[in-house]
């Protein structure tokens, strides 16, 4: 079975990934960098893609990123002999 990944992807306001670094106030810590800040956060799983819908902070995307990882988990089969 293939490894699953669910991760919370920053955003700028435009819509594009954010990968800049980032200081504690959301502003980037180069001011060259062309970086505007981040304004959503996405849930993006590996297999299904986005989730749900963005969120204004990293936080409240935690629940969905769980749940969501959460569901993918096999359930144990039980062997009988």
């Amino acid at each position: 079975m293939a490894r699953i990944s669910v991760k919370i992807t920053p955003f700028h306001p435009d819509g594009t990934e954010c990968t800049h670094a980032i200081r504690p106030s959301g502003k980037p810590r180069d001011p060259d960098s062309g970086c505007t800040g981040r304004r959503d956060y996405a849930v993006v799983c590996s297999a299904c893609g986005p989730i749900g819908e963005p969120h204004g902070l990293r936080v409240l995307a935690e629940p969905a990123q769980i749940a969501h990882r959460d569901s993918h988990k096999v359930t144990p089969v039980s062997v009988t002999r």
